[in-house]
């Protein structure tokens, strides 16, 4: 369980941070930028999950799940793997998460019209706010993918997974907002050339 006593700590004043497993680093180091892009990934959902209970949507214990493992993520990332780490040390994502995703992606796509063009982010506010979350949920990722690329012993890549999963199921739900697909908002593509 986590107990915190204190909410400022000053340490953080010299643009330095501590990780979860106590060494200190520079606030714009890729790993605290990455678990930082996780943290308002976490931020975005919240919003959508809010929308999500406010318009007495069933999605909304999927999003307030989803929201905890995003907190797992923060976790994961927030602690180097150690390179005598064993499974069970450190809380983990894992791959059953992933899978996990890959199953609620199925089951709420499996309903929906093939689409005929890209979806613009928008229609009902829900769906605005779960497209919203799904693009943070990317440049999360794309953070991610950038640690992982300068620290791949230390990374745990089932965290980009997760990510690349979570966004693609984001606009999966988007679509369900949207009435089952019905009210999305499509895009056509240099419709606007003609209007001047």
């Amino acid at each position: 369980m986590v107990r915190i006593t204190k909410i400022y700590t000053r340490n953080g004043d010299a643009g330095k941070t501590q990780l979860g497993d106590g060494a200190d680093v520079s606030k714009a180091s890729l790993r605290v930028t990455a678990y930082g892009e996780v943290d308002e990934a976490n931020a975005a959902l919240g919003l959508a999950a809010t929308e999500a209970a406010r318009a007495g949507h069933g999605m909304t214990a999927l999003l307030t799940s989803i929201q905890n493992e995003l907190f797992d993520v923060g976790a994961d990332l927030c602690v180097p793997l150690g390179k005598s780490e064993k499974t069970g040390d450190r809380l983990r994502i894992i791959d059953s998460e992933v899978k996990r995703l890959e199953n609620e992606i199925d089951r709420h796509n499996e309903p929906l019209a093939a689409l005929e063009s890209f979806v613009l982010p928008g229609g009902s506010e829900l769906a605005a706010r779960l497209h919203l979350a799904r693009t943070v949920v990317r440049r999360a990722e794309r953070a991610v993918s950038a640690l992982l690329f300068e620290e791949p012993e230390s990374t745990n890549e089932v965290a980009l997974r997760y990510l690349n999963r979570l966004s693609d199921l984001l606009f999966v739900l988007a679509r369900v907002a949207n009435d089952n697909g019905a009210a999305d908002v499509l895009w056509k593509p240099g419709a606007q050339r003609d209007q001047s």
